[in-house]
């Protein structure tokens, strides 16, 4: 059965004056006051047709189905007991305006939390080897704790929430993050103390891993179209942040005499404070029409949405879900729930082996020279903390702004596809320029970090985008679990590799990577600026 697509066709002509395969024109939901109504929809035409694969469209009986099926979830959200009255109440614009900087602010909070876990660890690793006697394999694993965890927890956690939905598992996958943050208070010393934080420090990489995978989705399906990038694009951001912050803070606190198990449990703070603040959040509306809950997910919207343009998202979602259905009673068949396995489906192959490929190729040559920075620097000629170190990090920061403040202007493709071609000749000139000189080598190390930093990100806005919404979570989840294999084959290799083969070669290696990545983003990488989830991920599937 060949997959619906849906293409929105606003009146402003962005797209252009297209012909409708729907008999008559499809008007949209009422999902807000007459006002709001009228403003949020006549935006345009809905056209619903069959991805050409075999060459069949949708048949006019299902698609004037899906018109009436439509029409009377409008009426019966009036009187449906299964939206709450206090849900389905329309509420004031500031009200809206005040939920979506309080979604936002406890994303970013979370990811600000990511951040923050993985860099505290750093200040007090003296402290922790000579108080547990740690030896370097044993340090290593509870450094490489959190990795294992999100390799684990970020498919695991894609696929309760495609299941069980966004509002629950965000409130869980916080709480995991502060139950594990306050048993490093209570690590005993002696020989059980390493098994013991590594298994802590596990629990919180299942739950970093669970942060990608849940509140991702959940704030894409909240976001309007013409913000979404940015919203999606100030996570990474806040890692950064939390990541730089956790240094100052460790470093200072160590410096202050403060023991370790009190600096590395810090994180208990802001783990209670974000948990609270999840408590009440709304079910995500698109997540409620992958269950067939229609009429919540339109009480929600018009409680808590305000964008005329996720209004509309929202009826196209409705839409594509209904003909799916239609579909399927047609066939005498079943909707399938979210699994592994659709992610490598026909329909779904290129969104996965997109989202995968490109954040492995983003994140594996950044692990690589980002954590050997004053040994690959030294080596050629120009090291020192302030290179390796702030240098690198500011330029990532300064490329991860960048791309956020330009990604709903330029676009996603313009920001994706070109910064890997020159980070892939960058690191080519750095490994077969073996007299290069110095500085030379200091500036396009800089130029890496900046342009890998800016596309990378990207990483937490295409999987946010591309998939559908019943497998939104799960496709983030294996993505990001996938990119952990190449943040690991960065860490590990390269100082394998130096060792071995030379660092010229190393480096070559790594261009090569980085070209992989350019390939694959120049094939497969859609342009999502300005366009709704369900126009997307409809027109991504084959």
């Amino acid at each position: 059965m060949a997959a619906p697509s849906i293409k929105a066709v606003r009146s402003t002509g962005t797209w252009g004056r297209r012909r409708s395969h729907l008999p008559g024109p499809a008007r949209p939901y009422r999902l807000a006051s007459s006002q709001s109504a009228s403003s949020a929809g006549r935006s345009g035409l809905l056209r619903l047709s069959m991805r050409p694969g075999n060459g069949a469209r949708v048949p006019a009986a299902l698609c004037a189905e899906a018109r009436r099926e439509r029409i009377s979830v409008i009426h019966s959200t009036r009187t449906a007991a299964s939206a709450d009255a206090s849900i389905s109440k329309e509420t004031s614009s500031t009200f809206k305006r005040r939920f979506m900087v309080r979604l936002v602010a406890v994303f970013i909070g979370g990811m600000f939390l990511d951040g923050y876990i993985l860099g505290i660890i750093g200040p007090v690793t003296g402290p922790m080897r000579s108080d547990l006697q740690l030896d370097s394999l044993s340090l290593g694993m509870i450094a490489a704790g959190p990795l294992a965890g999100i390799f684990v927890g970020a498919p695991l956690a894609g696929w309760a929430t495609d299941k069980f939905g966004r509002k629950p598992m965000f409130l869980v996958d916080m709480g995991l993050f502060l139950l594990a943050s306050a048993a490093q208070f209570f690590v005993a010393s002696g020989d059980g103390a390493v098994v013991q934080l590594a298994i802590i420090r596990f629990l919180m990489g299942v739950a970093i891993g669970g942060e990608y995978s849940i509140g991702g989705p959940l704030l894409s399906e909240f976001s309007p179209p013409k913000l979404r990038g940015r919203l999606l694009g100030l996570t990474l951001i806040a890692w950064y942040v939390g990541f730089m912050m956790a240094f100052i803070i460790g470093t200072l606190l160590h410096d202050a005499g403060t023991p370790w198990r009190l600096v590395i449990g810090t994180s208990t703070i802001l783990a209670l404070v974000l948990f609270l603040a999840r408590f009440g959040l709304p079910e995500s509306p698109s997540w409620l029409i992958t269950k067939g809950r229609r009429e919540e997910a339109l009480a929600i919207a018009r409680r808590y949405v305000e964008s005329p343009q996720m209004h509309h998202s929202i009826t196209e979602e409705i839409d594509l879900r209904r003909i799916q259905e239609a579909q399927a009673a047609q066939g005498r068949t079943k909707i399938k729930s979210a699994s592994v396995g659709m992610l490598f489906s026909r329909q779904h192959w290129r969104a996965t082996l997109f989202t995968s490929g490109f954040w492995f190729c983003a994140v594996t040559p950044y692990f690589a020279i980002a954590t050997f920075a004053d040994d690959v620097l030294n080596h050629f000629g120009f090291g020192g903390g302030w290179a390796g170190g702030v240098g690198l990090s500011a330029l990532a920061t300064a490329g991860v702004v960048t791309t956020v403040l330009l990604i709903d202007k330029l676009g996603r493709r313009i920001l994706t596809v070109p910064g890997q071609w020159l980070c892939a000749g960058i690191l080519l000139i750095i490994g077969l320029w073996g007299n290069a000189p110095a500085i030379l080598v200091l500036v396009l190390f800089l130029a890496f970090s900046y342009f890998n930093a800016g596309y990378t990100t990207l990483t937490q806005v295409y999987p946010a985008e591309v998939f559908p919404g019943h497998l939104r979570g799960i496709g983030m989840g294996f993505a990001a679990a996938f990119s952990r294999i190449g943040a690991a084959l960065g860490t590990f290799a390269l100082p394998w590799a130096i060792s071995n083969i030379g660092m010229g070669p190393s480096m070559v290696a790594a261009a090569a990577v980085a070209l992989l990545g350019a390939v694959l983003s120049q094939w497969l990488a859609p342009e999502t600026k300005g366009r709704t989830l369900a126009e997307i991920s409809a027109n991504f599937s084959h």
